[in-house]
């Protein structure tokens, strides 16, 4: 599933997006943030076994915060020499040659594979403390990071990431364990696009997905499930697990919404082809009832 498509060599959003139903994102609770210290603990690996994700306060600390806000910038702003990873909203595509500098970098939607080029990131996938939590919630030893993005809804143009399951877009099977981590770079809120999962939904195991807005699960599956939403402060964290059903809404707001995205699983797992992955989460519309 490409989720980008060239135009004169600039990369943009190549997915349908459109409006989704405000019903989908109806959140009963907001995530409780536990202190860092306590994310390597035995309290926190249960609950994240119980409910499939962990929501941690100051991950970063200020002066990490401000390194990684920058490095963001400078890739946004196509500052890193060698680095091509670039992904425009669609919505900007008709006046993106028109923009200013700063507003062409408010009109990204995605940074990915970025860690081989800016070193500011490459220190930042390492974190010796959240590498600490991530051992501790997956319950293993050495790691591999897979896969970094950032993921910048921009002002009211921001659209949605329908709901999903991570394990559906990675070629793993389906035993692997991978976790990800959501980090906000802003204050991620109710009305810019914070994140909205589906609180215990990992024990239900893979879901059904098909092409529709995005590669997503079933809208009817989804409508008058009661989210938890993650609001998150700057720095702050969501650990989540590669099962866990979760989306964001569109961001309507005049604020940013900038996080950084990292997926890491334990160091000896193999990856597999695409096609043992599509015969259990379905591709195209692969026996869709909606």
């Amino acid at each position: 599933m490409a989720d980008q498509a060239s135009v004169d060599g600039i990369l943009f959003d190549a997915e349908a997006g459109g409006a989704h139903p405000p019903a989908l994102y109806e959140a009963a609770t907001l995530a409780e943030r536990i202190p860092l210290a306590q994310a390597a603990g035995p309290e926190a690996r249960r609950h994240y076994q119980e409910h499939g994700w962990l929501a941690v306060a100051g991950l970063l600390t200020p002066e990490e915060l401000a390194e990684a806000r920058q490095a963001t910038d400078d890739l946004a702003h196509g500052r890193v020499p060698g680095f091509r990873g670039i992904i425009y909203e669609k919505a900007a595509r008709p006046r993106l040659a028109a923009m200013t500098a700063d507003e062409r970098a408010d009109a990204v939607r995605k940074l990915f594979r970025f860690a081989g080029h800016e070193a500011r990131m490459a220190r930042l996938v390492e974190h010796p403390a959240m590498q600490a939590v991530i051992r501790n919630l997956l319950g293993c030893g050495p790691l591999r990071m897979f896969q970094d993005m950032a993921l910048l809804k921009p002002p009211r143009i921001g659209r949605e990431k329908p709901w999903h399951q991570d394990h559906a877009f990675f070629d793993f099977p389906l035993e692997t364990r991978f976790l990800g981590v959501w980090i906000a770079l802003d204050p991620a809120t109710l009305r810019n696009g914070c994140m909205h999962a589906l609180d215990r939904g990992h024990h239900q195991g893979p879901r059904l997905h098909w092409k529709r807005r995005d590669f997503q699960i079933c809208d009817t599956e989804m409508l008058g499930q009661r989210s938890v939403a993650f609001p998150l402060q700057p720095g702050d964290a969501m650990f989540f697990d590669g099962l866990l059903p979760h989306g964001t809404p569109a961001n309507d707001s005049p604020d940013r919404r900038r996080a950084l995205q990292f997926h890491y699983c334990p160091a000896e797992a193999v990856e597999t082809d695409s096609g043992l992955r599509l015969m259990i989460f379905g591709t195209e519309g692969k026996d869709a009832t909606c």
